[in-house]
């Protein structure tokens, strides 16, 4: 069991009226086991002897939980248990058992219930925030020492009551530094509670309350990866109009960024930070949305991939000059085909820039499938066009295999290279094509196909069982 869990249960078991019979031993006491000789109640079972006996004798750690002889309970059972306590939010409770409850209710998906629990522990290093900050202000640019240089003296379970009360003494005998130091390292787990709270209170609904609860962490720690990443998202979302709060979004953001560069949330960070720059400089979120749909638009107008689209009737992209129409150019049929296209720099960024939607990847996969039917007919030409269309925007293994097999079967100077560069990199890929194209009614390609591959890759060849569809 986890020590949030033994200290609920602790908790649980120390605050619940006892239904034991009149004479039992109480139950997590200093008291020793009693001896043989010493009356029982009547009906009470022996104790157990031997060596597990003699070994269930032996003191418990200071602060282990009760033994009971039972298994640890579920946290579905200690919250059942504490559901069914009357008045235990309002009893009172040490930091560490406060928090513990606090968070037993949040990690069980009960974020509202954990909230007061978590103010609970709060109050309790309410005089560690206080002096703090008091002592750091004292301390003015110098820097608060670690615990270990001041010399505090906490272990890992000293509770946080003690660490401020030696705070408060180090205060007293005006040393500053010591009582900054020690003050902060009582601050340590009322922190983490804070910044769980602020979390409850947004999967609470309650943005306002998040807030509120990010600025106190970030007083004390202004460089908390958890409240400047949570502040900021939640500005981000919740103040898209509000002009000063987005520069706070985006100023949080970058100090986040800066404070923990390798955190697995930077790529995150570092994503919104630019999307709330553009905002503020749009005049707001809504304003911003609107301008990227703006922008949307205008670039799939430049990539319009539809038959007789923008990409399709102009340019060495056109398929005029496939049929004689009069084209000039690579494409115009008399030069080879194969060269890449002479596009704008224009039809280049907007490339680049295209937002990978929905609508788009479906757009692609569908001309690929085009291609690969065209491929099927023998109408190389119209498959080549297909395939130029998609490989700037989709440059996997399945359009490379398709555009490769396309040359081939065009007799282009270029396509044992591009073969070779389609194989190279992915031969399943290349395989898949075959089948593909078996199933559209071309065997006699598809066969083709796949003894060019044997001849190509002979260790995929092996690998994949080539030679059996070619004997089909």
């Amino acid at each position: 069991m986890t020590l949030s869990l033994a200290l609920t249960a602790a908790a649980l078991l120390a605050a619940e009226p006892t239904h034991l019979p009149a004479g039992h031993p109480p139950l997590g006491s200093d008291a020793q086991r009693p001896a043989a000789s010493q009356g029982l109640p009547e009906g009470h079972p022996s104790f157990g002897s031997g060596a597990s006996g003699a070994a269930a004798t032996g003191a418990m750690p200071e602060g282990h939980p009760p033994m009971t002889g039972r298994a640890p309970p579920s946290a579905a059972e200690l919250l059942q248990q504490l559901d069914s306590m009357q008045g235990l939010r309002e009893r009172e409770k040490t930091f560490e058992i406060a928090s513990s409850l606090g968070k037993l209710y949040y990690t069980n998906g009960r974020a509202a219930d954990s909230i007061p629990y978590f103010l609970q522990a709060e109050e309790k290093g309410k005089g560690a925030r206080e002096l703090f900050l008091a002592q750091r202000k004292k301390l003015g640019q110098a820097a608060v020492k670690s615990p270990a240089e001041a010399k505090c003296g906490f272990s890992s379970a000293t509770p946080v009551e003690e660490m401020v009360a030696v705070a408060a003494e180090r205060a007293k005998k005006g040393d500053t530094a010591g009582a900054a130091a020690c003050a902060r390292a009582a601050l340590e787990p009322v922190l983490e509670v804070e910044s769980m709270r602020a979390n409850a209170h947004f999967l609470s609904g309650d943005a306002a309350g998040a807030l509120k609860t990010y600025e106190r962490v970030l007083e004390v720690e202004p460089t908390s990866a958890d409240a400047l990443f949570g502040r900021s998202a939640l500005l981000y979302e919740t103040k898209g109009e509000n002009l000063s709060s987005l520069r706070t979004a985006y100023e949080g953001f970058e100090a986040f960024l800066a404070a923990h560069p390798d955190s697995p949330r930077a790529a995150l960070a570092r994503k919104l930070a630019r999307m709330t720059d553009e905002a503020v400089k749009a005049g707001g979120m809504a304003k911003w949305q609107a301008t990227r749909a703006e922008d949307r638009r205008i670039r799939a107008s430049k990539l319009d991939l539809t038959p007789g689209g923008q990409m399709m009737a102009q340019g060495p992209m056109a398929g005029g000059g496939l049929r004689g129409g009069g084209a000039s150019g690579p494409m115009a049929g008399g030069g080879d085909n194969t060269a890449a296209p002479t596009i704008s720099q224009e039809t280049v960024q907007a490339m680049q820039n295209v937002e990978r939607t929905p609508e788009l990847e479906a757009q692609l996969t569908q001309t690929v499938e085009q291609g690969e039917e065209l491929l099927a007919k023998g109408r190389y030409d119209e498959a080549l066009a297909a395939y130029r269309q998609v490989m700037p925007l989709r440059p996997d293994g399945r359009v490379k295999a398709g555009l490769a097999w396309t040359l081939v079967g065009l007799g282009k100077p270029t396509a044992d290279r591009v073969w070779g560069v389609a194989v190279g990199s992915d031969p399943a890929a290349v395989d898949q094509l075959g089948e593909t194209l078996k199933a559209k009614g071309d065997m006699k390609g598809a066969k083709a196909l796949w003894t060019k591959l044997a001849a190509s890759a002979p260790g995929y060849a092996a690998q994949a069982s080539l030679q059996a569809k070619l004997s089909q």
